[in-house]
């Protein structure tokens, strides 16, 4: 098993360097930290974690809840997470809260029993348990929110416009002709979903057609935009903008199921940009969510707040891309 002085042979710097990299690399120089870095993953070396922690009296361990595992979107962020996480020296537990307040509190209990280190959190709440913690260290609670933002939350969060997003996909389908445009929200209590609504309504109401604009609300899973756009076509619309992938597969499902195709007779629009929506049948068009980066930067943040190191940036907020495929086309 590679050793630590092995990482320092190999990067030609001296063991502390390597263990200042590993715990401190904010202050190393950048080119010395990427060979530093490259050596371990060449080696592949693995700190002594338990003993870290001894001489630290710190869990060198992240909790990262997800509101829904069995979400694909969420497996691209827990995976850039986990590499930053390794990066800087850390572990990472995940914990599924399932939408549920009280599996939230539970898992907020191991911060405040010291069982972690810090919480990534993905959903839309701060878990309650959490409030008095916030309130007594404030900025230097370790607790950073990731995808979802809210500044009522009051905590450092990584996440993109959702609102500009969502706008960009409706300004599309109003250049291919669309008029009568379905929406596929997700909850209401969501902070994305009333953004992305608010973006949509916007762009419709620039091209004079929000009084076009059907609105349902659905779950992200694919069997809720099933159900939404069964009732939406029944409506008369010609595109379906659905707030996530999984609700828009539902979507194409349903178009198919009345005999209808798509893009020829309806046109269906998603959100996230899964890897599987490349291959969709048709490819999906959506919005691309960098979703890696996303689970790196949550972490890069906490981790600034636990080092004690100054972030240039509270709230940081990603780039989205609009990528265009075969599921959207000029209405017929």
């Amino acid at each position: 098993m590679p050793t630590i002085i092995d990482v320092a042979a190999r990067a030609g710097v001296s063991t502390a360097t390597v263990s200042r990299v590993l715990s401190q690399p904010d202050r190393v120089a950048e080119s010395t930290r990427h060979r530093v870095l490259e050596a371990v993953r060449a080696l592949g070396y693995r700190p002594n974690v338990a003993a870290r922690t001894l001489r630290t009296l710190r869990a060198a361990r992240i909790l990262l809840t997800v509101p829904d595992i069995s979400n694909p979107f969420f497996a691209s962020v827990i995976r850039g997470a986990e590499e930053a996480a390794r990066d800087a020296g850390y572990a990472v537990v995940v914990g599924d809260t399932r939408h549920d307040p009280e599996v939230e509190d539970q898992y907020a209990e191991m911060l405040s029993r010291r069982e972690v280190d810090g919480l990534i959190f993905l959903g839309h709440r701060l878990p309650a348990s959490l409030a008095p913690l916030l309130a007594q260290q404030g900025a230097a609670a370790p607790i950073v929110n990731g995808c979802e933002y809210s500044p009522d939350i009051g905590v450092p969060s990584v996440h993109i416009d959702n609102a500009a997003a969502s706008a960009a996909m409706v300004d599309h389908l109003v250049s291919l002709g669309h008029r009568a445009i379905g929406l596929v929200t997700g909850p209401a209590i969501s902070p994305i979903s009333r953004d992305r609504l608010a973006g949509a309504m916007a762009a419709a109401q620039r091209a004079g057609l929000a009084e076009q604009v059907a609105v349902r609300t659905g779950d992200y899973s694919a069997r809720s935009g099933f159900e939404q756009a069964a009732a939406l076509l029944d409506a008369g619309v010609t595109a379906l903008f659905c707030f996530s992938d999984e609700m828009a597969l539902g979507a194409i499902a349903a178009v198919a199921a009345r005999g209808l195709s798509c893009p020829g007779d309806i046109s269906v629009a998603g959100f996230d940009d899964l890897p599987l929506a490349r291959y969709f049948q048709p490819p999906l068009t959506t919005i691309a969510q960098p979703k890696a980066m996303i689970g790196r930067r949550t972490v890069e943040l906490l981790v600034a707040i636990l080092r004690n190191v100054k972030s240039p940036s509270r709230h940081v907020t990603l780039d989205h891309e609009l990528v265009v495929r075969g599921s959207t086309a000029r209405v017929p």
